[in-house]
């Protein structure tokens, strides 16, 4: 009997990546559906009923979602964060989850580069600006993101610092980053800080007041990991105390209309999360996912199982 793959985009892929993922899957000889910019839960539910694997994006895979899949034997986001599943509620099911590392970091490199070069320039407002060359970049996490942030901010020819205890030493000074002791350190020598982390119960709101203000005169911060590690109140207290500060982010916090009334000029948020959003990225990740999928039921590769 061959095993059924649900492919649950409320951000759908491009019309190409998807076809390059049911081609795949069809390859091996299993069964393709797709629900894409669905509204609520009950178009989800229905849709995997009698799914065996399941590829999402930042659709929320909760435990109602994975009680309605009765034959479901694993999620994989496509993409790196995963905290959209509850990864507990699934292993409690017998259900494994899996991400796709790696697979989008250039193109969210990328878009630091572009938010960097955007405010460094002053929103392009016509007046002059200041350039990333000779600057220090902070790093905060130095997963695969942040070491494609690093490459590229060699070719600026910025001096790179980053901070991650879960990252070797030599690991760090391997992809040209120099590694420093402490967090508070970071903020306090990076003219700009590139933020990676994920969203978890020790880095939410861990991004506020206490860290800004060890940022240098002119500091930048760039967030492209998640909204919920932002202290919304203080990152507002701090913009108001610090006329110098400066902040942009991929993804807008509960505060945004209030930040863009009373920060103009010295803040930016994306129309929606655009990190992933490239075509060769909405690929690699799709295809990933699903050689991840054909992996696991073939062989039993659990490589990049998160919730073992």
């Amino acid at each position: 009997m061959s095993k059924k793959v649900v492919i649950a985009t409320v951000k759908p892929f491009s019309p190409a990546a998807r076809q390059q993922v049911e081609a795949l899957l069809k390859k091996a000889g299993y069964e393709t559906a797709a629900i894409e910019s669905y509204e609520g839960p009950g178009p989800l539910h229905a849709a995997v009923a009698d799914a065996n694997a399941l590829i999402v994006r930042s659709d929320k895979i909760d435990a109602e979602v994975i009680a309605a899949a009765k034959e479901l034997k694993l999620v994989v986001r496509a993409g790196a964060g995963y905290d959209n599943v509850d990864c507990a509620a699934a292993k409690g099911a017998g259900v494994a989850v899996m991400n796709t590392p790696g697979q989008n970091s250039n193109a969210v490199a990328e878009l630091v580069f572009g938010m960097m070069v955007y405010m460094a320039r002053g929103q392009f407002n016509g007046k002059p600006g200041t350039e990333l060359k000779g600057k220090t970049l902070g790093i905060h996490a130095v997963g695969f993101v942040g070491r494609a942030v690093a490459t590229i901010a060699k070719g600026f020819g910025m001096n790179v610092i980053g901070f991650d205890p879960f990252v070797d030493a030599d690991k760090m000074k391997a992809s040209g980053v120099t590694p420093v002791s402490s967090v508070e350190d970071l903020y306090s020598k990076s003219d700009y800080v590139s933020l990676h982390i994920p969203a978890t119960a020790e880095t939410k709101g861990s991004i506020g007041k206490a860290l800004l203000s060890r940022m240098p005169q002119g500091g930048v911060l760039i967030n492209t990991a998640r909204k919920e590690v932002i202290n919304d109140a203080e990152m507002a207290e701090v913009l108001a105390e610090r006329a110098d500060l400066k902040y942009a982010t991929d993804i807008a916090g509960d505060n945004d209309a209030e930040l863009k009334e009373k920060f103009a000029g010295r803040y930016y948020s994306t129309p929606k999360k655009m990190g992933a959003q490239t075509l060769e990225a909405n690929t690699n990740a799709g295809v990933a996912a699903a050689n991840q999928i054909v992996a696991f039921f073939e062989k039993g590769d659990r490589t990049f199982v998160v919730n073992d």
